[in-house]
């Protein structure tokens, strides 16, 4: 059995979803130069020093756009996107963009880590499937079919259901996703919304960074008869940390912060006003821990119901203010797979967890497109 960093460097993560751009722009409006993620840093969860101690091989990046930016969602995802290319084109020696899962294994072979990018929302095609067209020959690899806020032909896991699902419209935006090669993927929409896609798409499908339902409620997480459809679709669900989606306990905390929120007039799914909330309850009512072990228990669960080929990790690191204990930051996904090993999880199921079942998940979808 070999050492945890040496299967690393044979099978690297592949994480889902990590939202540092965003957090760049609150920060310093993109300064790399100001705030060096080549170095060690500490105002983020991710640098590059962390991403390679934590032994990931390749990050989607969020090029995200809260729902609230309104007409201007396509432009602001532009500027994600020229924002991410910045930061690939100030690496050279250790990032490369990376479009195709071929282009992934290119860079470990030159031994840069592999940057995808994946649009967080449907708002963020302004309803035009132009518009879709043009992020992917951007380099954006998969698209969200929703953020908080329900979208006109999509409903959202975290507003109130309009459509019941998809309407023609959004059946016709994963057709096209299909056709061109964009990973459908399925975190932040409604469980109806989840079938729907999955009886529309030719094509494996993606949960970003998404949990299991069964072990916390919170309706962002995967319920087992979706789950139980990855086999047959060849998706992958990448397991999130995030602490409201993985620890029922915290679930319920956040709940209460929910109902805090509203009585103040604040709207749950604006993030920016929630999080001021949360800071405010936090102090009056602490939040329970998360753990590592919760994260595991979720992984397992994904593995038992969708099988060993269809669960893959999806941190959401700089997307939340806090993480699990033991999963802190971008370096501790060894302390995971040393988890996971101590509960008999082979180097062949781990390599599968770590990468190769999104290389194949990826594969499958640029062959649809090609067909």
């Amino acid at each position: 059995m070999s050492d945890i960093h040496d299967l690393l460097g044979e099978h690297p993560v592949i994480d889902g979803h990590n939202d540092l751009l965003w957090a760049m722009r609150d920060l310093n409006g993109y300064d790399f130069a100001a705030y060096d993620v080549g170095e060690r840093q500490s105002a983020t969860h991710t640098d590059i020093p962390r991403l390679r101690a934590g032994g990931v091989g390749a990050q989607f990046w969020s090029v995200f756009v809260p729902c609230n930016e309104g007409d201007r969602a396509v432009a602001t995802t532009l500027e994600q996107i020229d924002a991410a290319y910045a930061m690939f084109g100030r690496y050279p020696d250790r990032l490369a963009a990376a479009t195709t899962a071929d282009e992934v294994e290119g860079a470990w072979r030159s031994g840069r880590i592999a940057c995808l990018m994946g649009a967080e929302g449907g708002h963020q095609i302004g309803e035009s499937l132009a518009v879709l067209r043009m992020f992917h020959r951007l380099g954006v690899r998969y698209l969200t079919l929703t953020h908080n806020d329900n979208v006109s032909w999509a409903d959202s896991a975290t507003d109130v259901p309009v459509l019941g699902g998809l309407s023609d419209f959004g059946r016709d935006v994963v057709r096209e996703m299909n056709r061109i090669g964009m990973l459908v993927d399925l975190s932040h929409v409604s469980h109806d919304v989840m079938r729907d896609a999955l009886d529309t798409s030719r094509a494996p499908v993606v949960f970003s960074h998404s949990s299991a339902y069964a072990l916390c409620d919170h309706p962002r997480n995967v319920p087992d008869d979706v789950l139980a459809r990855l086999a047959e679709n060849g998706g992958t669900c990448l397991v999130t940390f995030v602490p409201r989606f993985v620890n029922q306990a915290v679930r319920d905390w956040a709940l209460g912060a929910e109902e805090q929120a509203r009585s103040q007039g604040v709207d749950p799914r604006d993030i920016l006003a929630l999080q001021e909330v949360e800071r405010v309850y936090q102090e009056q009512v602490p939040h329970p821990p998360a753990t590592l072990d919760d994260v595991v228990a979720h992984v397992e669960h994904v593995r038992e119901v969708a099988g060993i080929d269809h669960v893959g990790l999806g941190g959401d690191y700089d997307g939340v203010d806090w993480l699990p204990e033991g999963l802190e930051d971008v370096s501790c996904y060894p302390r995971l797979l040393e988890a996971l090993r101590a509960r008999h999880w082979s180097d062949d199921d781990l390599a599968r967890l770590t990468c190769r079942n999104v290389l194949r998940t990826m594969r499958a979808a640029e062959d649809v497109a090609d067909a």
